[in-house]
């Protein structure tokens, strides 16, 4: 059961309803989900559902059907977000964990956690205790394994993920290690889930080899019932009549446990196929199911490993694979985030007077706050603003650290307004970040669309649905200035005839019903949006640089400044041509170049645009 509580509940009141709980011998969880302020009630109660309801305090009171009370969606309606270190498992970004099979050697351990942190892993598996089928083969280096995989964290900054195999290792575990990590033969190890349930630490909790959803569930309760909440699910391929592969990947697993949990969803390639070739397809396939994380087993010398090298990548696929990721995972409302360590560490070192922010256009369910979480995760506070102008304002006065602006979409070209703010203002891009946009028509709950007299969005958004609205000539179409703010004005004004056009985060946000889903023309619907901020912080890697010059009024002045970077075979990406302020007939041109333009080896490419150009600025390197 749940019990719903007013969120001015007094503390008395409150305390009046646990004692109650307490000397009845439940076990509680409090919890905040979707605003509500939420006790959980595991054990039979003397008291009825009605009595709850009576109590003062209390809201509503909520029977919880299924068997697994605390992992299930009924308890908590908000994907849980497992914090490690620095990294969030859960969120809009993708998680790649990777590493051996088992730790051999500090050599080993150290090569190979360099090479999957240059593509993209933010968190390095290997095995220090080593469950075999055979008593024969290496059973890991246990303790000094254990070490060994502490010293790859304080070398490298991953968070590391090893199993835990016996009771027995608890201490060692919380000694040296990030995350542990329940194998498929122990799933139902009720002792050693009862142990991990009252360590404080991630647990990856791997499916059993003939395990169902419910069972995987219920051994995700047993941690769960004894205080630890941060538990992720690990599908790693489950034993059936096929013999090809060394497992069955049962993808199925990512959307029906999206549905009955609110615990984050890891996928294990590796041990479920058990063939190098076939690992890519389906860690693929498991971002485009959904999946929130991938484990992957890399090894510098696969022929040679100790444990599972047949199913190993060399570490050069394993960057082709994140390469792969990084262009799938926006297809799905997901990043993955190359800089994501070095962002993270860049945002944890501000100052205590810096403002850790992000100003962004619009309502909270904006694309533009979406965006904002796909690229600082939660790390940074998103904060709306009710223009663009004010985004810039906000970062150059300091009031906010960064803003998150839209440049150009895929259907409806170039937010021209803000080509023109970042020729005004003085600040950086520091980043990029690509979502997809998917457009749906939000109403009020009980409305249909033959109902709807007027829709709601700004222009960008009418002019990507143009062939769905054409359908309705009749309805009225309102210009606003963002899709989450018409989503907002629609739930305010109680208008039942009133709808607006926004993204299926906001319609859950202002707890409005979407009457129609994806009603975008074409489905290659993507916004590009920049990071800005009034300084450059920290190193990092740099492979775009965005430009804006200005050349002299004569025929060929522009080929001029182009042939430049063509002798140097420098790509541009995109070109654009703005007028200067204040000066009539004259132009400022962008350009976004795939280059570092200020290394030491692109050194004469500057010094001939400057002398080809009237004015030149870089306005980010990235």
């Amino acid at each position: 059961m749940i019990l719903v509580l007013d969120n001015k509940i007094s503390q008395p009141q409150k305390n009046t309803i646990l004692n109650r709980l307490s000397d009845e011998q439940c076990i509680t969880r409090e919890i905040m989900d979707a605003g509500r302020n939420v006790i959980g009630i595991i054990g039979k109660t003397r008291t009825s559902l009605e009595a709850f309801k009576q109590m003062e305090g209390v809201v509503d009171a909520v029977p919880i059907k299924t068997a697994y009370k605390l992992a299930s969606r009924e308890f908590k309606s908000e994907d849980t977000r497992v914090k490690i270190g620095n990294v969030v498992v859960g969120g809009d970004r993708i998680v790649i964990v990777a590493g051996p099979c088992a730790v051999e050697s500090h050599d080993q351990a150290m090569t190979i956690a360099r090479e999957v942190k240059k593509y993209g892993a933010v968190l390095f598996r290997g095995g220090a205790y080593k469950p075999r089928s055979s008593p024969y083969s290496f059973q890991g280096l246990e303790e000094e394994g254990l070490k060994i995989l502490a010293d790859v964290r304080e070398k490298t900054g991953l968070g590391v993920v090893t199993e835990m195999t016996s009771v027995s290792q608890a201490d060692l575990m919380l000694q040296y290690v990030d995350v542990v990590q329940i194998g498929a033969r122990n799933m139902q190890n009720f002792e050693l889930l009862k142990c991990v349930g009252r360590m404080d630490i991630p647990v990856v909790l791997k499916r059993g080899l003939a395990a169902t959803i419910e069972e995987w569930l219920m051994s995700a309760e047993y941690i769960m019932a004894g205080g630890n909440s941060n538990v992720i699910l690990c599908e790693r391929g489950i034993r059936t009549f096929e013999p090809y592969t060394r497992n069955t990947l049962d993808l199925s697993a990512i959307p029906v446990l999206k549905k009955l949990t609110h615990l984050p969803i890891i996928i294990d390639p590796s041990h479920a196929t058990g063939i190098r070739e076939k690992v890519s397809p389906m860690a693929r396939a498991a971002v485009a199911a959904g999946a929130d994380a991938l484990m992957i087993e890399v090894h510098n010398n696969p022929d040679q490993a100790l444990s599972d090298g047949p199913q190993s990548l060399y570490p050069e696929q394993f960057g082709q694979l994140t390469r792969d990721i990084y262009v799938i995972a926006p297809v799905v409302g997901k990043q993955l985030d190359f800089d994501y360590l070095k962002k993270s560490e860049l945002i944890n070192n501000l100052a205590a007077e810096d403002s850790k922010t992000a100003a962004f256009i619009g309502e909270y369910g904006a694309y533009s706050h979406k965006a904002s979480l796909g690229y600082f995760g939660e790390e940074i506070t998103p904060v709306p603003m009710k223009t663009f102008k004010d985004i810039f304002h906000a970062v150059q006065s300091g009031n906010c650290q960064y803003g998150v602006i839209p440049l150009e979409n895929s259907l409806s070209g170039s937010i021209h307004e803000n080509f023109d703010l970042l020729q005004e203002y003085n600040l950086k891009i520091i980043g990029e970040i690509t979502i997809r946009v998917q457009h749906a028509l939000i109403a009020h709950g009980g409305v249909s669309k033959t109902d709807i007299k007027r829709i709601l969005a700004p222009p960008p958004a009418f002019s990507q649905c143009k062939n769905y609205l054409d359908q309705y000539p009749d309805i009225e179409l309102v210009p606003v200035t963002a899709t989450s703010s018409a989503v907002r004005q629609v739930k305010d004004s109680e208008d039942k005839y009133a709808a607006a056009i926004g993204s299926a985060m906001a319609a859950s946000i202002f707890e409005m019903t979407i009457l129609e889903e994806s009603i975008e023309d074409n489905p290659r619907n993507y916004t590009r949006f920049a990071i800005i901020a009034k300084e450059v912080k920290g190193h990092k890697k740099v492979d775009k640089t965005s430009i804006i010059f200005s050349t002299g009024n004569k025929p060929g002045a522009l080929f001029e400044v182009m042939k430049v970077f063509s002798e140097y075979q420098i790509n541009l990406v995109k070109l654009e041509s703005r007028p200067m302020l204040g000066k009539p007939w004259e132009y400022m041109f962008y350009a976004d170049l795939e280059a570092d333009i200020e290394s030491p080896e692109l050194a004469p490419v500057m010094e001939r645009l400057q002398e080809k150009s009237e004015n030149l600025r870089i306005l980010g390197r990235y």
